[in-house]
């Protein structure tokens, strides 16, 4: 119903409505009420209007002019990115930057090397099933959460706790759990570095088995030894033909297989013998030497880091528009090239069209269906928290998280494509069935596609173009993992906010310093290790303690309000926010977290320790994962720990003052603090910082911007009913 108080309001015909007395009585008291908050709301006009004509003809204000509260609201919506809202902090400085910053960094390796496999692998296109529910009741709740929370408090990770002092412990951890996934995650990118390199010659170099590092188990060394006797040659018991104290080949392949002999592709040979040279190492405890082309590679991976980070998202923001949009176009060229293939369809329909129904019955398929959706969308890692930040107040989070969570799961499905083209036609070579073949993650990425792309024509120029996207692919999520380090100190300790790329340039040297670990013989070990343990089930008990804090601690009434005074009435087409809210209070507060539990349970259930394909590793190199599995945990409560010691009062006093917001929770900017209108004694300007005084003609009560129901102040268009839609 109207509010009568609304200058558009329509007083109802009487002869329809045929009220009686005291309901005539009622409606001429409301009337009159209207007609007084009419001439206040006049009134209050007029002199604002007086005052600010004052301001503008006094000569003193010529230059700097003081705009009109309503003003200063409308250029929230404005187009003009040439300046910032938030000068003190900064912001994207174009319209595309951040989505295409949040697509980069959800669309990482994991999209080409880990989807395709886990849909082979879960019953085909049956997968999409459970990968779709998880979409819509985990992935997109906490996507939206976060950019939300991030935007409304203009700060990273680490200080958006200010609503209840007790869960900064969850920044804590996100900074953690980011620097550990950085350190590694750019040393896979220094693989690819390599592996470019290596490319750019005629003939690649795992395309034969006639090098240093290739073993007598090459495949292409072994020669067929069903009659290894006939031959003259002994039969090894492991199933091995020898001619004298060298491999000639297999004479039983399921004996040798069952001693661990298989034979190895060439390109598995130059990956592990080449680039990991783990060859030359026994397991964890046998580091071995550094290898400079590694390291040099990995200090090339740093070195673009640095100078893409090094005026924050001013410089970031314009580098992913190339390394969002570059590996969208890499994919549409390989898959018209894997549709030229010969034998593509088999891995297409190995891929997707042969679905088996009988697979929802399984758990793990429905595990695996979150797990890939939680981690493929970088959730709880900090990121998308540290990169809302950046955001203006206005920004339609709401449609930005429906845009890059949706792009991001339409890219995996894509990316199947793309790589099961090339697995049907690797297949048909070999004359081998598309599942010996098909692998995921860093086998399919450094072994089998490279392996397929080795036996096309133009060789040379297929690896350069699928080297290239995954070096794109890998360094957008590497700038966000970084930001979310550099912003959580930053905002720490804002006095560095000027020697911001000092900043950057710490972190970098000294995350590259740890990576050097990985360069050396055992380093991919080492790395196995920390893909286990350092992003794992701690990262969805960081997802489940947000939404108890978003939910139950901060209250979900409260933090669908802030959402509404940034996105509006109808954020999403011609939808009201009123008509949406519940499902988000549904998700955030019910099946979010119950989703995230199932995951972490099933877990712990199915924990096997891990082994790296016949390396077992040894029980102080598990529990070395598990520390850095419980460092991040540690960190989520040593907060918590600290705030209730330092903390007034009585046991109980302390827990409600941590659980409680501090006075400057909220928006960064007073005109934005100001409409925060649905919390009683909130403080407009906790830091003195607002400039809109009474010196300079305009009072204060001026830009008191309220909600639309608020018969004082200006109007906020976040709230304008007949408004177009910012969808």
């Amino acid at each position: 119903m109207s509010d009568p108080g609304d200058p558009n309001y329509d007083i109802p015909d009487s002869e329809d409505q045929k009220p009686d007395n005291n309901q005539l009585d009622e409606k001429v008291a409301s009337l009159q009420k209207s007609v007084d908050r009419l001439c206040y709301k006049f009134d209050e006009f007029v002199t604002t209007q007086s005052q600010a004509v004052a301001v503008d003809q006094n000569p003193k204000n010529k230059k700097n002019k003081t705009p009109n509260g309503q003003q200063l609201v409308q250029d929230d919506f404005t187009t003009d990115f040439s300046k910032d809202e938030n000068e003190e902090r900064g912001n994207w400085s174009g319209r595309l930057d951040f989505i295409l910053s949040c697509l980069g960094y959800a669309v990482g390796l994991g999209n080409v090397w880990r989807f395709p496999y886990l849909c082979y692998r879960n019953g085909g296109a049956v997968f999409f099933i459970p990968y779709v529910i998880m979409l819509v009741f985990v992935g997109i709740p906490i996507f939206f959460m976060e950019l939300s929370l991030g935007q409304f408090a203009s700060q990273g990770p680490l200080t958006c706790w200010r609503f209840a002092s007790m869960f900064t412990g969850i920044g804590v951890a996100m900074v953690i759990v980011s620097a550990l996934v950085a350190i590694y995650y750019n040393m896979i990118i220094a693989w690819s570095f390599y592996y470019l390199f290596a490319s750019f010659t005629s003939y690649l170099p795992w395309q034969d088995c006639n090098n240093a590092w290739n073993t007598e188990f090459c495949s292409k060394n072994l020669k067929p030894a069903a009659n290894c006797t006939d031959l003259g040659f002994r039969e090894g018991q492991n199933g091995v033909c020898y001619n004298g104290s060298s491999v000639y080949g297999l004479w039983n392949a399921s004996v040798a297989k069952a001693n661990g002999i298989t034979p190895r592709p060439a390109s598995e040979e130059y990956l592990y013998g080449r680039v990991w040279r783990l060859y030359d190492s026994e397991g964890l405890h046998d580091i071995g030497t550094l290898h400079w082309d590694l390291a040099l590679c990995l200090l090339l991976a740093w070195v673009i880091i640095f100078f893409s980070l090094i005026r924050g998202i001013k410089s970031s923001g314009k580098v992913v528009y190339f390394t969002a949009i570059f590996p969208y176009v890499v994919l549409v060229i390989l898959l018209v090239r894997g549709l030229t293939l010969e034998g593509y369809y088999s891995g297409i329909e190995f891929y997707i069209l042969k679905p088996n129904i009988t697979k929802l019955y399984e758990a793990a398929v429905w595990k695996d269906a979150a797990v890939q959706i939680f981690f493929s969308l970088s959730a709880s890692w900090g990121g998308l928290i540290a990169l809302s930040s950046y955001n203006r107040f206005h920004n339609n989070a709401l449609r930005d998280s429906l845009i890059v969570s949706i792009s991001n799961c339409l890219t995996s499905f894509f990316a199947g494509f793309v790589i099961f083209s090339f697995l049907g036609y690797l297949a048909n070579e070999l004359g081998v069935e598309v599942g010996e073949v098909a692998d995921g993650g860093i086998g399919l990425a450094f072994v089998v596609y490279p392996r397929a792309v080795s036996l096309i024509p133009g060789a040379t120029f297929w690896a350069i173009l699928f080297f290239i996207m995954l070096i794109t692919l890998g360094l957008d999520s590497e700038f966000a993992l970084v930001e979310t380090v550099v912003t959580s100190i930053i905002d720490v300790m804002p006095r560095l906010r000027k020697y911001k790329t000092w900043v950057v340039l710490a972190v970098s040297v000294v995350l590259y310093l740890l990576g050097l670990l990985l360069c050396t013989d055992g380093g991919a070990y080492y790395l196995q290790l920390m893909d286990e343990y350092s992003g794992g089930w701690n990262v969805m008990l960081i997802a489940f303690l947000e939404c108890i804090a978003i939910c139950y601690v901060y209250g979900f009434g409260r933090f669908k309000e802030d959402i509404r005074i940034m996105i509006g009435d109808y954020p999403c087409c011609c939808i009201p926010w009123d008509g949406i809210y519940w499902w988000w209070a549904i998700t955030w507060g019910f099946i979010t977290p119950v989703g995230v539990g199932f995951i972490m349970v099933f877990s712990w259930i199915q924990y096997q320790p891990l082994v790296f394909g016949s390396y077992v590793y040894p029980d102080w190199g598990l529990v070395l994962g598990w520390l850095m599995t419980m460092v991040v945990v540690v960190g989520l409560f040593i907060p918590l720990v600290y705030y209730m010691v330092v903390a007034e009062g009585s046991l109980g006093e302390r827990f409600l003052s941590i659980a409680s917001p501090r006075i400057d929770w909220g928006p960064a900017l007073p005109k934005h603090r100001a409409l925060v209108t649905y919390v009683p004694g909130f403080v407009r300007d906790p830091h003195g910082k607002d400039t809109m005084q009474m010196e300079n003609g305009i009072p204060n009560d001026a830009f008191n911007f309220n909600t639309h129901d608020n018969p004082n102040g200006i109007h906020n268009p976040a709230f304008e009913k007949e408004a177009k839609s910012r969808f």
